[in-house]
Order: C-alpha cells, then structure tokens, then sequence
C-alpha cells in the first residue's frame, strides 16, 4: 500500500492511497461469497453460482460496491497509520480508481487534530480561597434543610403566594384554538420554580381557592413548536388547590430527625465541618479551573469546528441520560423549557469549544513533561470504577477493551496528570 498525506489547510489535509491489485482481487472474492448467497439463478442453488456465470449475468461491476465496503475501513486505517496522523473527524473519500485487475485508488479528505503551541504552564498564579465557614452559611444551609424536610400543608383559604404549590386546571388556546400539548388537569405547580412559559407562574399568584384567569403569556422565540415559536397565547386557568411549606422549628427535635445528634447544637457544629470540607474541595477546584484556564488562554491552538460538533453530541447524550434518571427526557424538557434542539446546542457550543480546547492544552502538556500512565494507573482507576459500577476490574477491562474505550480511559488519565502537574507548580498570589 502506498500512502501519502499533504495538508492543504490548517488543520486539514488529503491523503491519496493505492492498494495493489491483489489485494482488490482478495476483496472481489470476499465480496462475491457475499453476494452469491443470496442470488437466485435458474438451474443453480442459492449460494451455488459459478463465479463466471455470475459476473456474465450481473457484470463483475455488481460487486465493486461491496469490495470496496470491505477493502475501504482496513485500508484507511493503514494509511492514517502509515502518514502518523491523528483524525478527528470521519473522512471524506472520494475513490478515483477501482475496477476488478487494477490498484484501487482513493483519496479522502481528513480533519486532523491540531498542533498546540505551549505558552507558560508552570508558575501560574491564583487567588488564595476562603475556606472558613460563617454563621450566614450556616444559617442558610439550615434553612435549605428546613426547606426539605417542609411539609405541604392544604391552604384553605387566601390567595396562592410564591413558593406555593398550586394544583390546576388549564388549557392554551392561540387565536381561540386549542393547541396539542396545552392541557392539564390537576396539575401540581410550584409557583416561582420558573417550570412554566416565562409569565404563566407570575399571574397565577393571587389566585384564590376556585377562581378562573386568563393567563395570557408569549411563547419563547426559540420554542421547540414553530407554530408556538414567539406567539402570544392564553391559558384558562383554575385553581383547585393551594399547598404551602409549613416549615419545622429549628431546635433539637428538628436535629434528631434529620441527624444522628441529639441537640441542634451538635448538628450545627457537624455542619458547619462538613461546609469547610465542601468549600475546601470548592476551593480546590476553583484552583484547577484558574490554572487550567490560564494555561490554556497562553497556549495557541486553531481547534477544529469537528471536534466542537463532536463534543457538543457528547454533552447532549450526557444531558440526556442525566433527564432520564430525572424521570424526564428531552421531548418533554423541549417543551417545559421552550427550547429547540438547535438553541440548546448552540447554549452548549462556548462550553464544549473551551473543553475540547483545554483538553488539547493539557494532552500537549503531558506529552512535554513526558507524563506517562502506567499500568497500574491504568488498574487503579478501574478499581475504582469497579466499585461505582459494581462490576469486577476485570469484567470492565473486557468491556472497554472491546469498544475501544480502553485508550480513552489512559487518555483521561493522562489528562488529569497533567492537571495535577499545573496544579503543583502553581503559586498563591
């Protein structure tokens, strides 16, 4: 195989492949044994064909397709090996020559990815972090277990008031029709919860216990319905029920129930430890984001929209399996939210740039420091995952090695070296 690569942009380039003729003649009989099972020819079974009577009926051309399907994926794969190129996209192929005697000729247009110009990494200086914890934090973190530990109480009478919880009617009507999706009966809405079209929860305050409203709101521009994208509606709407917090006194029975500590003073004190542990390892963070960031704005690197596109997929599909645990999914969460699949990627793109940006920064890192994982790296991380999954090291060895995650896992790892590195050889300011 011959294989040459030329870049003719930043990070884009073409690499123009030849694969020998026998190799083309292995890939036609590999295609024909495929074809030739499911062919019918009178006078002969299926799967039986004469190999010249087949390509006397059908032409040799029938199964250039299929040689090509099989020949293609191994000989691209050689060929990026061969040119040491690292794709971050698929390519694009446009074959040139291929026909039953001849070299199979192809050339596919691939996104690399880029070269990373280090600035400085070493020396970074970040802002000392507060770790100590106020009686204001604690108050607060208090009211918010108060809060949780609330009981919804049925109001009987008085209007509906912020952070109630209203259970209502209501049906959308545009232009006096209704519109699918816009009903609900004995719906449970915590007013303030920001759930509903920006507007609806606002004029459902005041409401008293079976009166009516119409509640006229507009639909977000960027509304997943075109038909509702940016158009005023009115729900009608009725209160059935108002339930509200009734929150439990802070003293040592609310500790008992909600600690292992018997006096409220007790349990304050435990808080106020588990805080500083919370804000130290907040501090922490905050000081591998500052370094990272830092790092990575002294660094130039042209990224490729590819590996934006890339990432963005990924935090869709993570966005959506965290909705699912949530007992949601992103139809619904289109609807609630008002959004479209467009704005929410484009919502995600700033994020996924900076992430695959700092990720090649810090790749480019480990490789000048040579960072290596070991092995025993490598183990230490799938005991640790083995314990969160439940699944033996070994089991989920077997599962990453067999769809390829296994490098991804060793990249990961290489990664966070080099996080860790940037960290160490950081300075307080």
């Amino acid at each position: 195989m011959k294989a040459n690569w030329e870049k003719i942009e930043k990070n884009v380039g073409v690499l123009d492949v030849e694969i020998d003729a026998e190799q083309v003649a292995v890939a036609l009989d590999k295609a024909f044994r495929k074809v030739v099972a499911k062919v019918n020819v009178p006078g002969f079974r299926k799967g039986k064909v004469p190999r010249a009577i087949f390509e006397a009926r059908f032409g040799v051309e029938s199964l250039y397709q299929d040689a090509i399907d099989i020949l293609l994926p191994q000989a691209y794969s050689e060929a990026v090996e061969q040119a040491g190129i690292e794709p971050v996209d698929r390519p694009d192929v446009d074959v040139e020559q291929f026909a039953k005697g001849q070299a199979f000729k192809f050339k596919a247009k691939v996104t690399v990815k880029p070269e990373v110009k280090l600035g400085e990494y070493k020396g970074l200086e970040v802002p000392a972090a507060d770790a100590e914890v106020t009686e204001e934090e604690i108050a607060k973190e208090l009211e918010r277990l108060q809060n949780r530990h609330a009981e919804l109480v049925v109001v009987d009478e008085g209007p509906a008031q912020q952070g109630d919880t209203a259970v209502i009617d209501f049906e959308g009507f545009q232009d006096g029709v209704p519109f699918e999706g816009g009903k609900g009966e004995m719906y449970s809405l915590e007013l303030g919860s920001g759930s509903f079209i920006p507007g609806f929860e606002e004029q459902v305050v005041g409401l008293n216990i079976a009166e009516e409203k119409d509640v006229n709101v507009t639909f977000p521009e960027n509304y997943h319905a075109e038909n509702l994208a940016g158009k005023p509606v009115v729900f009608k709407v009725k209160l059935h029920e108002i339930k509200r917090k009734n929150l439990p006194a802070l003293d040592d029975e609310f500790a008992k129930d909600v600690s292992e500590f018997d006096t409220l003073e007790e349990y304050k004190q435990d808080l106020a430890a588990k805080l500083k542990e919370r804000k130290e390892k907040d501090a922490e963070s905050a000081r591998e984001t500052a370094v990272i960031d830092q790092a990575a704005a002294a660094a130039e690197v042209d990224v490729p929209e590819a590996m934006v596109e890339n990432e963005i997929e990924q935090m869709m599909k993570d966005f959506e399996s965290r909705l699912r645990m949530q007992g949601m999914n992103l139809d619904l969460y289109y609807q609630f939210s008002g959004q479209s699949q467009e704005s929410l990627k484009e919502q995600m793109k700033v994020d996924a740039s900076k992430r695959v940006r700092n990720n090649l920064v810090l790749e480019a890192i480990a490789n000048a420091e040579n960072l290596e994982v070991s092995e025993s790296d490598v183990d230490e991380e799938l005991e640790n995952l083995s314990k969160m999954y439940g699944r033996s090291a070994d089991e989920l060895r077997t599962i990453f090695s067999s769809n390829g995650y296994l490098d991804t896992l060793t990249s990961d790892l290489k990664v966070r070296k080099a996080v860790k590195f940037i960290v160490e050889n950081s300075k307080t300011a």
